[in-house]
């Protein structure tokens, strides 16, 4: 019986278009993290949109981290 092979979902070409828009679109969320943080005083700061937006940052460039190592080469 042979084996089936594993295919990816999301087309080889892609890893580098996707690796760039993922990467800068993370560090544009970090980007306003900080200035949020950094503008904004204690009293006026939501603990929600902190956690919102430094969650969306932290999957975008974790996803885009994945696909700098998969354009370059490197398959995890």
């Amino acid at each position: 019986m042979a084996a089936n092979s594993v295919s990816t979902p999301v087309p080889v070409a892609w890893y580098p278009t996707l690796a760039v828009a993922m990467v800068s679109v993370g560090l544009m969320l970090t980007a306003s993290f900080f200035i949020y943080e950094a503008t904004s005083s204690r009293k006026s700061r939501s603990l929600a949109k902190e956690i919102t937006t430094g969650a969306a940052a932290s999957v975008v460039l974790g996803f885009g981290s994945l696909f700098v190592l998969l354009a370059s080469g490197v398959y995890v």
